[in-house]
């Protein structure tokens, strides 16, 4: 049955109980085989909006011999704010119980007005998601007593959709659930299911409260497949190769790091090991559903970070991989974060956020493969080496393939020739630093490439020749295709 909005489904001694001598009002769900009618029309997952069991208990005082004898229980101060009066509360505990009256109750808040004091004793907001679930099962929780680094994690009483009822404050002389008297300063809300997007709210921040009160709360969460995802949890906590080194380290001091010629500050470093971005962000999503009693940071140098209410590290946009900055690391400000030891083919498709929140990126780094054919792979002599074809993009002094001064191309890393033994290999992988290799000339950098390759061996492979150029792309081809060697000979 859908939630009830209609006073005329609820009926005393079946859905609902005005209990006049304790001054409770209990609701009974379908579910909880405690209504003394029996055959509750209100189901648990659905309930019963407040302003149907206000206008209902208006409609039982005016007609009810008996009830119009006690005070009216209800303030209406609108259709989602209610107080709770002359003595009047609910039954059930604050335990997260679906069967609890606090928990069948849908679109309002309300407070629990003290008739000795005349002030709040309990204060209920509502909290109602808009926006679409993939699945009714995929489950949210939230969180209400600490700065994001450690405290209570809540799951909502029911997966899919919430509206529901959450106690944000509680007077000593109520009693303090849960040890914790006042939840009105912070309440963040998350939905974290693996191979899905993650969903996230700070209700403060986001509506710029001060404080919540006893009302209802719209705010959108809403989650869909995440396509970047293809991992199982099992699979990544087997700790296979490159999953079982990466890491995630949080430091109260900045670090920098060199990105072309600037060497920004960051707050949090993510240790790749190595890893596609894909498996990065698939391993780092894994360590953002981490509950309780799991400390997320390698350092240690923060007391602790429950990775379930850690903030988002990472995000795909596109095909680019994004760092994003943390509002606060432990306390000590706002942190860039960075990625170290990720695979090299992955440079030209990662941003990262610093502690400015400015996005910084490599330099363009191009890429490809030197490919050997049969004849190179079979001799074990085989060489291979990779030259400028010429200078003239640079400073055009003739250092042209071809003369003495011919110059062979430095990979990415600024030390490494493209050059050595084939080794029986059939490619090799090789990167350039694109926009700042200079070995041409000042002029020369963020141009296309020229390049004259050669290789050799003795026994298999003739001599050859192969030319074409480095473009601005991850896809180059360098293809060495070797004759068969038919005449070498050394007999000693």
């Amino acid at each position: 049955m859908a939630k009830i909005t209609d006073p005329d489904d609820l009926r005393q001694g079946f859905e609902v109980d005005f209990d006049t001598g304790s001054l409770v009002i209990t609701l009974f769900s379908s579910e909880s085989n405690a209504s003394p009618g029996g055959n509750s029309a209100i189901t648990a997952s659905d309930g019963v909006s407040f302003q149907a069991l206000y206008s209902f208990a208006k409609e039982e005082w005016k007609n009810d011999d008996n009830l119009i004898k006690f005070p009216f229980p209800f303030l209406s101060i609108t259709a989602e704010q209610f107080e709770v009066i002359s003595g009047w509360n609910f039954s059930g505990s604050y335990e997260i119980d679906n069967d609890s009256t606090h928990y069948l109750l849908r679109d309002g808040g309300w407070a629990v007005v003290s008739p000795d004091t005349n002030a709040n004793s309990e204060e209920w907001m509502n909290l109602t998601t808009l926006g679409t679930f993939d699945a009714d099962t995929d489950q949210a929780y939230y969180y209400q007593t600490g700065s994001g680094t450690g405290g209570e994690i809540i799951n909502t009483v029911f997966p899919g959709a919430v509206n529901q009822g959450i106690n944000i404050y509680e007077s000593a002389s109520g009693g303090t659930p849960n040890g914790i008297t006042d939840y009105r300063d912070i309440f963040r809300i998350y939905l974290r299911e693996q191979a899905k997007t993650y969903a996230f709210y700070d209700l403060l921040t986001e509506q710029n409260l001060s404080t919540l009160t006893y009302r209802k709360f719209a705010l959108p969460l809403t989650n869909g497949t995440d396509l970047n995802i293809s991992a199982s949890d099992a699979g990544i906590q087997a700790n296979p190769s490159p999953y079982d080194g990466m890491s995630i380290s949080y430091f109260t001091e900045s670090f920098t790091r060199t990105i072309g010629a600037e060497t920004p500050s960051f707050k949090v470093l993510i240790d790749g090991n190595q890893g596609t971005k894909q498996q990065i962000y698939e391993w780092v999503q894994l360590q953002l559903r981490s509950g309780s009693g799991y400390d997320i940071d390698a350092a240690d140098n923060l007391s602790n970070v429950t990775g379930s209410v850690a903030e988002e590290l990472l995000e795909f946009v596109g095909d680019t991989l994004k760092t994003k900055r943390q509002t606060d690391v432990g306390g000590t400000g706002a942190g860039g974060v960075f990625i170290d030891n990720f695979r090299s083919a992955d440079t030209n498709t990662i941003a990262f956020r610093d502690n400015t929140n400015t996005e910084k990126t490599f330099p363009f780094v191009a890429a490809g493969n030197l490919t050997f054919n049969d004849n190179l792979q079979s001799d074990t002599d085989a060489i291979y080496k990779v030259f400028f074809t010429n200078d003239d993009a640079g400073d055009n002094t003739g250092r042209d393939f071809g003369t003495q001064d011919a110059i062979i191309i430095i990979q990415n890393d600024g030390t490494t020739p493209i050059t050595g033994s084939v080794d029986t290999s059939a490619s090799f992988a090789f990167d350039f630093d694109y926009d700042n290799n200079i070995q041409r000339g000042s002029d020369s950098s963020g141009s296309d490439v020229p390049f004259t390759g050669v290789a050799l061996g003795l026994g298999t492979a003739q001599y050859v020749v192969t030319t074409g150029t480095i473009t601005r792309s991850t896809t180059n081809t360098i293809s060495f295709v070797s004759a068969l060697e038919r005449n070498y000979s050394n007999p000693s």
